[in-house]
């Protein structure tokens, strides 16, 4: 297990975005909790520290409950490929989808027990009785008994789900109860990704949110947008690369450096070309393939001058999803099929993960020049690849799977795609979309109101303080 080090941040900073209520509500939980918590730890453990929405979140919820007095700490777990491969497969069975197809077992069983009996080890030296432990999705499920053994309360949260369950989330979730069954309660992010052995007075529901100051949703001038996206090669702007600075999570400040080979193919972007752009991990389920084809076979229905990026990590630096190369290198293929035009204004990204501020910084310049956002995964746990750009006043087009439907209301903020499989209705929304600049402006405001008023970190705050009320009868 490896300790993840976050600096704390006064809750202040979020309050000044808040309305005097709100910031007045938050600030009587922040004095609260600490006198709740006292001498307790709360500790996160979940698969990495970078590269997913779960590890994002954390960096921000942990360093404003420390900046409250509460001691938030977080691990992450040591795994082999195995082991993810394993976890993996039992993620994509709870979104209700084969995934590898691969088997769960009892050789896969024993191993993730084996890999769980090892991190056990380590939280029992670190874990002390009275604690609250909040174990993060699949990955961790098998340490629920290890943490009540030590006397401390075993929360487990899941950030994924299907809407409708079947056949293949009942494999997945036949895997794992008999590790979560000892949970003192359960966190989903919508109600009805929770299976129906859960108790319902140890079920919370409690949706994701979105930091606004980090590398990836601080504010950005148009200048250091064009700057960040010319020096590293991403988009031909042609911008003076003399506004490449910004604020790290711990304060110091980075550089966005000059970097060649990101654009895997399809030549430059050019600056003035209208930019459509998806990021996501490269997972199926994200079906990154799908917008490519989508936007390729009804090119001419497009304004002349657009182009698609879809952009991801570099898979080299995401250690828990080993599908990623795979599935890139699935889209590479597709691309080469191409007709030529369309390859022409189709381009893939890998964006580096060696500085994970760095690589945040790059996705919110990305964000803040695209046209459109998409979002056509066909299923999603939630979607903080939505929640950004929404964030930032773009116009986003998603599928209305899961999550996404919670944060984007179809024409008010934002455009649904009823059928995430339906490539030739997700080509006309989004060429709608771009024909109507002034009604993809509207939208693209209302969104930054929606995440303002839903989905920032006090609403987030304020439930975990309820929940840990709650569990400890005070």
């Amino acid at each position: 297990m490896r300790d993840v080090e976050v600096d704390p941040i006064a809750l202040a900073r979020l309050a000044a975005l808040l309305t005097p209520d709100r910031a007045d509500r938050v600030r009587q939980y922040a004095e609260y909790a600490p006198q709740l918590l006292e001498g307790r730890v709360i500790w996160n453990v979940n698969a990495t520290a970078q590269g997913c929405g779960v590890a994002e979140m954390l960096e921000a919820l942990v360093a404003y409950a420390r900046g409250t007095g509460v001691d938030a700490r977080w691990l992450t777990l040591a795994g082999d490929k195995e082991f993810f491969i394993v976890t993996k497969r039992v993620h994509n069975l709870l979104h209700g989808t084969p995934g590898d197809a691969g088997a769960l077992g009892d050789r896969e069983r024993n191993h993730f027990e084996a890999v769980t009996a090892a991190n056990a080890e380590e939280l029992r030296a670190r874990v002390r009785p009275g604690d609250i432990v909040l174990l993060h999705d699949p990955q961790t499920a098998g340490l629920v008994d290890c943490v009540r053994r030590c006397g401390a309360h075993p929360i487990w949260r899941c950030h994924i789900g299907r809407d409708t369950p079947n056949a293949l989330t009942d494999n997945g979730w036949d895997f794992l109860r008999p590790y979560l069954e000892g949970a003192e309660g359960f966190i989903f992010s919508r109600a009805r990704y929770a299976p129906t052995w859960v108790p319902a007075d140890r079920l919370w529901v409690i949706p994701p949110s979105l930091d606004p100051f980090t590398a990836k949703n601080d504010a950005m001038s148009e200048g250091a947008v064009a700057a960040a996206l010319e020096v590293s090669g991403l988009i031909d702007t042609g911008a003076p690369a003399d506004d490449l600075g910004f604020t790290r999570r711990d304060g110091t400040l980075g550089v966005v450096r000059a970097h060649r080979g990101l654009l895997h193919d399809g030549g430059e972007i050019p600056a003035a070309a209208p930019l459509v752009l998806q990021v996501s991990r490269w997972d199926r389920l994200k079906d990154m393939q799908g917008v490519m084809l989508g936007f390729a076979e009804h090119l001419d229905e497009m304004p002349e001058n657009v182009h698609l990026l879809l952009a991801g990590p570099d898979v080299a630096g995401v250690t828990d999803d080993p599908e990623g190369l795979a599935v890139l290198t699935e889209c590479m293929d597709a691309w080469r099929e191409l007709p030529v035009p369309a390859r022409r204004r189709t381009h893939l990204a890998c964006l580096p993960m060696d500085d994970g501020d760095e690589n945040a910084r790059l996705v919110n310049a990305l964000q803040r020049h695209a046209a459109v956002v998409v979002q056509k995964s066909l299923v999603e746990g939630f979607g903080l690849t939505v929640t950004e750009p929404m964030w930032k006043g773009r116009p986003v087009l998603a599928s209305a799977v899961g999550g996404i439907q919670d944060q984007v209301q179809d024409g008010v903020n934002g455009v649904l795609l009823a059928d995430p499989t339906d490539t030739a209705a997700f080509a006309q929304l989004l060429a709608a979309l771009l024909d109507d600049e002034a009604r993809a402006e509207r939208l693209g405001s209302a969104a930054h109101t929606r995440i303002r008023d839903e989905f920032l970190g006090d609403r987030h705050l304020i439930q975990y303080v309820g929940l840990f009320r709650a569990l400890l009868g005070s």
